[in-house]
């Protein structure tokens, strides 16, 4: 049955290809009607020429067509679904943009049949490579898409642009997102990429205890967020082959989706500033909130332990804040009110000097 479709193709595609080729060699019109309504003149000739021709290239080639088309459909049968829509898409793509410029070209003249056919293989395999290329970005742009027509119709009325907040392993491992999220300070989709599910799992699945704790802990901080917070989560299912590493697999994807990374490692941070991506550190907020203290205030501190200078001793405030008392090694075990001399900010967070204000009366 397909050698005959492709023999009757042959056979239309050569009588037409032989009246392109009589117009084209003929200075009269193509061809003339008799009152019985039959072609008079050379171009019955040219199109029997042509219909006889195509039919014998098409019954010789015939074979190898059938074979190659099989192979093709088998091929297409085993691609991913993300694959064929992309490559169709880009497919079609291809073919609207050769359809949108041909009549421009067609003014410049040629072969009637050829420059349609050059063009279409042309733009139809050029849209096909970029579409199986930019399958990735394609995914993640359809998936922002449905999420963002689940959105609140609210929402949509006053305007409002429901952001994308990417989370990395460190944060979910850390836990204080889960407790962010139940006071409301994140808004928008919370986005889990499955290749941070699989390092999560990977974790769990450890050998070393730690590792393996840490793992499992993430994993039930993922639970947590998406059955009892009142918060939207979306798994994305999509992922970026060409690229290994976890990190720039979500600064790409932060980059597909138009969203911003949650994360508190400060190479990643970094990572995200160069590439242009918003980030939001789970660090800088902790120290945010962290109360202020200016020198020349007085507090109450318990101090608990030696300093690395000599004669200092160390406390801490209720957050973590690590005191560091000029002379309060005398003091260690003791609840003490010290004046507080200076602020120190690092990466690691904030530090402050004091000394006790038993010495600053007897001073």
């Amino acid at each position: 049955m397909m050698k005959r479709i492709i023999q009757m193709a042959g056979l239309l595609f050569g009588g037409l290809a032989g009246l392109e080729v009589e117009g084209r060699t003929n200075s009269i019109e193509g061809w003339t009607q008799s009152s019985l309504g039959i072609w008079q003149g050379t171009s019955m000739y040219y199109f029997a020429i042509g219909a006889l021709f195509g039919l014998l290239v098409a019954s010789m080639a015939a074979g190898r067509i059938i074979k190659f088309m099989q192979r093709g459909i088998d091929q297409t049968a085993e691609m991913p679904m993300k694959d064929l829509l992309a490559g169709g898409g880009g497919l079609i793509a291809g073919l609207f943009l050769s359809a949108l410029l041909y009549p421009a070209v067609a003014k410049l003249g040629g072969p009637g049949l050829l420059i349609p056919a050059v063009m279409s293989l042309f733009f139809g395999y050029l849209g096909l490579r970029i579409g199986l290329g930019k399958k990735d970005e394609l995914a993640a742009a359809a998936s922002a898409m449905l999420e963002q027509r689940k959105a609140v119709p609210v929402a949509d009325e006053v305007g409002g642009f429901e952001e994308h907040k990417i989370l990395d392993t460190s944060v979910i491992i850390d836990g204080r997102i889960a407790d962010i999220c139940k006071t409301g300070f994140i808004e928008g989709t919370l986005v889990i990429p499955e290749f941070v599910l699989e390092e999560l799992q990977h974790i769990a699945d450890s050998s070393d205890l730690l590792k393996r704790n840490r793992g499992r802990r993430g994993l039930d901080i993922l639970n947590k967020i998406q059955k009892e917070l009142d918060v939207r989560v979306l798994i994305y299912e999509g992922d970026f082959e060409e690229i290994s590493e976890v990190d720039s697999k979500l600064v790409k994807l932060a980059k597909a989706l138009k969203g911003k990374v949650v994360t508190n490692d400060f190479n990643l941070n970094k990572v995200c500033e160069l590439q242009g991506v918003s980030v939001l550190n789970i660090n800088d907020l902790a120290n945010a909130v962290k109360p202020v203290v200016l020198p020349g205030e007085e507090i109450i501190v318990q101090v608990i332990k030696d300093g690395k200078e000599h004669g200092q001793g160390v406390a801490y405030l209720d957050d973590g804040t690590m005191i560091v008392v000029e002379g309060g090694r005398d003091y260690i075990g003791t609840t003490m009110e010290v004046l507080v001399t200076s602020v120190l900010q690092t990466s690691a967070g904030r530090m402050i000097f004091a000394k006790p204000k038993l010495l600053e009366k007897a001073l």
